[in-house]
């Protein structure tokens, strides 16, 4: 039996544990796995003692809880596949909040929640419940409709949405047993637990191509369409440019200008323009469509780009933020067509300084569209249309892409895959697209302009910030923790990164890349690589650039598809006319809004990519592949195959020939008997198992 004090320690203990939960003396012995009725009753004496000198509190008569000293935060849920959750705060220096099953209360992942916070004890991470749900992130869920005789339940897609939806007889609307489908919340009574709703949409049989893009699109909360106001807006812009509008402007109408896009965009944001001068200098123009002329503030297409904030790229098409007609037609930089732009002009000498600088609106008429390819045969051949303009330009870039390396810039030049598709959207094939030349040209020149527009607003002639307000693309040092892990994995492969100070993490981590590239593993380092970095984001507090070594960067080269590029248009034209700068709390929030967004966007992306590798994988089912191991876990090993970057899991069942124990300090699993290990980048020979396209799965087996 406990001594009094020893019990007393034990209660406060459990009932801290507890959170807001009251027990009476029975409930709480039975919780401590005290059985006697002698020390039920000590139990029983010791909570009125504690209650008295006011360490515990009696919330009913004959109930007691913890007394916990009211310490309130809030934040936003963060679910984990096992139904707990963090609360993750917007002050990055504070911990997150870990919250039980029990203590979310109807709060679901991504909703705006306040925490009381329990007290902290030492060495453990802080603890608390939810106490309000401030606001929810989403109401509509999508997912699998699962009917019994008077009820039918929604079962959500996301792993991160742990309660279904339980969905009346009379709101299914029609939806059939399987079928996908989208529901809303419409209530959720305090005792229940599941959350009622109603089908607002039915979407059709599962592995359907249109209904699992039209998934993939509702579960990220985009947009299959514009509203009719947005549209009919749009259908009333004015193509015709008024004589007016460009006496205003800057004419580049007879200097030589073309646009370098991928082959099948439609929206071209951006041009060059090429002018020898008389002095052996080169001018070039980067051009930019004029976007903020045809949408005004307050109008209905701007609150729809302010909304989407970001086009949106999935394998087989484009979400756009604007309609066609302004991104593909009136705004879009086509050949052979008079269109207004916003320019930052470039006087160069043959090393690639720049000389003068000048920004304002114009109006350009392109000369020629090139695809990316049919650029780099010029620059490879030297030959072809504009070859003098394009290799003179090719070479600046060189110049200026260099240097930025030298600078301390990391040269991130992942393989992207591409997918074949028939005229069903079906996947017949898979390819990998790479930057060559073409693109760094490209690439450079946007560098540039998106450079030096923000250096021109956001810094003073002495050097000194200017406190006029911006919208940066900022981009923080890499976290040292993160920084360390990859340092010890790619040790083991013979690799090194320095963890040390700026310039030679990033020499380092360029001297990595450079030498990964091509090897089994490197497709898999290259990926851990950009995950200890970072994540680039939109804020009016400006802190540089590290991925690119600058310290100004903006986003001024891409408005068709991205809002915070038609925020600096405004505060760009608004600092040239010498206008006064606005406050900064209106700009932080739409910058948070589209960081948000971006992030979405991107995970959509990811999810439409993994859904067509399934797919495409569906036609190989039985067949062997060779993988390089690219996660390892305890339940299986993650395989990414190197013919076409699928990527699927071998479970640890699935490995007949012992039982394999997980290793996770070294990132491998060990066989017991014959002590074979298969560890992170192995390369191994496997079969395809099954294709889940519901579950945007592959199952692999060792081959």
């Amino acid at each position: 039996m406990k001594g009094a004090s020893q019990l007393e320690g034990a209660i406060l203990d459990t009932l801290r544990k507890e959170g807001l939960k009251s027990f009476n003396y029975k409930q709480l012995s039975a919780r401590m796995k005290i059985k006697s009725e002698k020390e039920r009753r000590l139990v029983l004496a010791v909570l009125e003692k504690l209650a008295k000198a006011n360490k515990i509190e009696e919330a009913e008569r004959g109930k007691y809880r913890y007394k916990h000293v009211p310490n309130y935060i809030s934040g936003r849920v963060d679910m984990t596949s096992k139904g707990s959750a963090y609360v993750i705060r917007d002050d990055e220096n504070t911990e997150d909040i870990y919250i039980s099953p029990g203590g979310l209360h109807h709060a679901l992942d991504g909703d705006l929640v306040k925490v009381l916070l329990y007290a902290q004890r030492k060495n453990r991470k802080p603890e608390g419940e939810v106490v309000e749900i401030i606001e929810r992130a989403r109401m509509e869920f999508v997912g699998t409709i699962e009917l019994s005789k008077n009820y039918g339940f929604l079962v959500p897609d996301s792993r991160k949405m742990q309660v279904d939806l339980y969905i009346p007889k009379d709101e299914l609307k029609g939806a059939r047993h399987g079928q996908k489908a989208i529901a809303r919340i419409t209530e959720w009574p305090e005792k229940a637990s599941s959350p009622f709703g109603e089908i607002i949409e039915v979407l059709g049989d599962p592995g359907q191509h249109e209904v699992e893009i039209h998934s993939i699109l509702a579960e990220y909360g985009l947009p299959r369409m514009f509203p009719a106001a947005v549209e009919q807006e749009a259908e009333k812009v004015i193509e015709k440019i008024p004589e007016s509008e460009i006496a205003r402007r800057r004419d580049f109408r007879n200097t030589t200008t073309f646009t370098i896009d991928p082959v099948d965009a439609k929206d071209f944001d951006d041009a060059l323009s090429f002018r020898k001068l008389q002095n052996g200098n080169i001018e070039v123009g980067v051009h930019i469509a004029d976007v903020t002329h045809y949408v005004r503030p307050g109008s209905a297409l701007e609150e729809e780009a302010v909304e989407r904030a970001t086009s949106v790229y999935l394998v087989d098409r484009v979400v756009p933020m604007l309609p066609e007609k302004l991104s593909n037609k009136v705004c879009s930089l086509r050949p052979h067509e008079e269109k207004l732009t916003f320019s930052a002009v470039f006087e160069m000498n043959p090393e690639a300084r720049v000389v003068k600088q000048w920004f304002g609106r114009t109006i350009i008429y392109s000369d020629r569209r090139f695809t990316y390819e049919e650029a780099q045969k010029v620059i490879e051949t030297g030959k072809g249309e504009l070859a003098e303009e394009i290799t003179t330009l090719d070479k600046l870039a060189k110049i200026m892409r260099k240097e930025r390396m030298q600078e301390g810039a990391i040269a991130f030049d992942k393989r992207e895959v591409k997918f074949k598709l028939d005229a069903e959207g079906r996947p017949t094939g898979v390819y990998f697209k790479e930057s060559q030349d073409a693109n760094h040209l490209i690439e450079e020149f946007m560098l540039l302009a998106n450079r030096s527009v923000a250096t021109f607003v956001g810094r003073k002639p002495d050097g000194k910030a200017s406190d006029r307000t911006m919208v940066y693309r900022i981009h923080d040092t890499p976290d040292p923790d993160k920084l360390l892990d990859l340092a010890n994995f790619v040790k083991q492969f013979g690799y090194s990164v320095s963890t040390r100070e700026k310039r030679s993490i990033s020499k380092s981590l360029n001297k990595l890349l450079s030498e990964v590239k091509g090897k089994g593993e490197g497709n898999m380092i290259e990926t851990l690589t950009v995950r200890t970095m970072a994540k680039a984001i939109y804020s009016t507090d400006n802190i540089g650039h590290y991925g690119l070594s600058f310290a100004y960067y903006t986003h001024f080269t891409s408005p068709i598809r991205r809002y915070p590029d038609m925020m600096v248009h405004r505060l760009l034209q608004r600092y040239l006319d010498g206008g006064k700068s606005p406050g900064k709390d209106a700009y932080e929030e739409l910058c948070a809004h589209a960081s948000d967004r971006e992030r979405l966007a991107t995970e959509a992306e990811r999810s439409s990519v993994k859904y067509m590798q399934v797919k495409f994988m569906e036609a190989h089912v039985g067949e062997a592949f060779m993988g390089v191991i690219s996660g390892v876990t305890e339940w299986g090993v993650f395989v990414e195959l190197l013919d076409n970057y699928c990527e699927g899991m071998i479970r640890i069942r699935d490995f007949k020939d012992d039982y394999y124990n997980f290793d996770e300090k070294n990132f491998c699993i060990v066989g017991e008997r014959n002590g074979k290990v298969f560890q992170l980048g192995d390369q191994i020979m496997i079969r395809v198992k099954n294709a889940d396209l519901e579950k945007k799965q592959l199952d692999f087996v060792p081959a």
